[in-house]
């Protein structure tokens, strides 16, 4: 006896539509086999599946099964194909109609009672659903909500595996999930966090607005409790809203991990991840027997953090130089290759010396000049070269700390910013992968950087002073296009120039 059913798994951050096949017959000895390159999880689930349907009170009349899982070139992995071999076992019995199971695809992890469980990448697979032409799905009733943000794609929950046997045999109706607005949804998703509770530290706030407005990488360098922290972690709160497709994109990637929100959905405001200092270079990177997204994918259209950076071991900061150049990560194993998108903010936060307090003239270091050279040289000069502004953080006076005066907000804040990124948005229309002045490769900085005299004079001298590299040069040249659309204007000025340069003088200072 045979039954098929449609179901899907996650490859990367994209899904396929993987047909499960379900043999059985009255033979001995008795079996449950699963081919067709199933992982761990996939091969446990004979035992929840043949729980489930007893529990559910449903007598199987054959008592050998064998499942495929097609195509068998393809590894599954997963909980989620618990409710399609269920499915496909009860078909092969005759106790199921099979008229809609090649309308349906099918998702969901049982327990051992029979009831289903929310799965991991739900959205991936809504999508591949619908670019399949697939009408519909069934899935469990805490993934409707994710699901629920793809259009063309008719979405029903279920709480239980007999639920799904009566809407299949025609007992219970099944109603469609209405597809909420995206656009509302991000409109109403804003930070809590404001910068409007920083007190002091403006200048450090306009590297904030300039790195928001252009995209740009930001390196913070201050002692302890001189609000680096705070200030990074208002950061999303002055980027531009987040776009449609943005959040779509964003939230494949976070469905993929298992990490989307089941009260939104979907992910409405940008991530902020900010890792320990004692991760490794798989869990920053990604990969895994099974290719896993790391952190730099779960920060993509957002901000990643690293405090402490010369904590982090060498060999994890030096694997961050390719995604601050590509925006994306490409992960090879003998069996496959993925590559995870990663075009992210890096924000950077670190002490001066050892003890924190060699540029504090409120404390004396008390590092000698070697230990504080070697703390330094923990970080390397082509990763420095790929952070466009480095910042001194000082301490806070206590009359700023105990003023009641608020600062700017975060509102007030993000509309220069998204002012600016409207400009570059028209700016780079037609320009594929450039959505900021932080991506413009050369041919971009040649056209849109152009500089007069007097701006190539300071830049010829400030090249020669601090002895700074042409990676450095082209990251000064983009900071200063994004201050002059801060100010609105259509040249690049001296001024603008100039401030772009002392966003670059103070690691020269440090490092030389």
């Amino acid at each position: 006896m045979y039954g098929t059913v449609l179901s899907s798994t996650v490859l990367g951050i994209d899904a396929y539509v993987v047909r499960v096949e379900a043999h059985l017959e009255n033979v001995r000895p008795p079996g449950f086999f699963t081919v067709g390159l199933p992982e761990g999880a996939v091969r446990e689930s004979k035992e929840r599946v043949l729980a489930a349907i007893k529990n559910s009170g449903i007598v199987l009349k054959q008592i050998r099964v064998v499942i495929n899982l097609a195509p068998a070139d393809i590894r599954k992995e997963g909980s989620g194909f618990d409710l399609p071999m269920a499915i496909g076992i009860l078909a092969a019995n005759g106790v199921i109609q099979r008229r809609y199971l090649s309308q349906l695809l099918l998702m969901g992890e049982l327990s051992l009672n029979g009831g289903l469980r929310a799965v991991r990448g739900i959205f991936p697979i809504c999508l591949s659903a619908r670019d399949a032409g697939i009408p519909g799905i069934i899935l469990p009733q805490d993934n409707v909500r994710e699901a629920s943000f793809v259009q063309g794609l008719k979405i029903a929950g279920a709480k239980s595996l007999q639920e799904v046997v009566d809407i299949l045999n025609d007992r219970q109706k099944i109603t469609a999930v209405p597809t909420p607005s995206v656009k509302e949804l991000l409109r109403s998703g804003k930070s809590v966090l404001n910068f409007a509770e920083v007190k002091g530290q403006e200048t450090v706030k306009r590297a904030f607005k300039v790195a928001a407005a252009g995209g740009h990488n930001l390196l913070l360098i201050g002692p302890p409790g001189s609000g680096k922290t705070m200030l990074a972690r208002r950061l999303p709160g002055i980027m531009p809203q987040m776009t449609i497709d943005e959040a779509l994109e964003t939230t494949k990637i976070h469905s993929v991990a298992g990490m989307t929100d089941s009260r939104f959905g979907i992910v409405t405001q940008r991530p902020f991840r900010s890792p320990h200092h004692t991760i490794s270079d798989v869990g920053l990177i990604g990969g895994g027997g099974v290719p896993k997204p790391g952190e730099v994918s779960l920060a993509h259209n957002g901000v990643l953090f690293l405090d402490e950076l010369p904590e982090f071991k060498k060999n994890v900061l030096e694997v961050l130089r390719q995604p601050l150049e590509n925006h994306e990560v490409t992960i090879a194993r003998a069996r496959v290759s993925l590559t995870y998108p990663a075009n992210f903010m890096l924000v950077a936060a670190m002490n001066p010396c050892p003890c924190g307090y060699y540029t504090d003239p409120a404390h004396e270091c008390s590092c000698g000049q070697q230990a504080i050279q070697r703390y330094l040289t923990r970080i390397s000069g082509p990763l420095l070269d790929r952070i466009d502004l480095h910042v001194e953080v000082p301490s806070v006076p206590f009359s700023e700390m105990s003023s009641t005066r608020r600062g700017v907000s975060s509102e007030t804040i993000q509309k220069g910013v998204q002012r600016a990124r409207e400009i570059q948005t028209r700016r780079f229309k037609g320009h594929l992968g450039i959505h900021a002045n932080a991506g413009m490769e050369k041919p971009q900085i040649d056209r849109y950087c152009r500089l007069d005299s007097e701006g190539r004079s300071l830049l010829k001298q400030a090249m020669e002073q601090l002895a700074l590299s042409a990676r450095a040069y082209d990251r000064i040249l983009k900071v200063s296009r994004t201050i002059a659309d801060l100010d609105g204007k259509d040249s690049i000025q001296a001024d603008h120039v100039l401030e772009a340069i002392q966003y670059r003088s103070l690691d020269r200072r440090l490092w030389a």
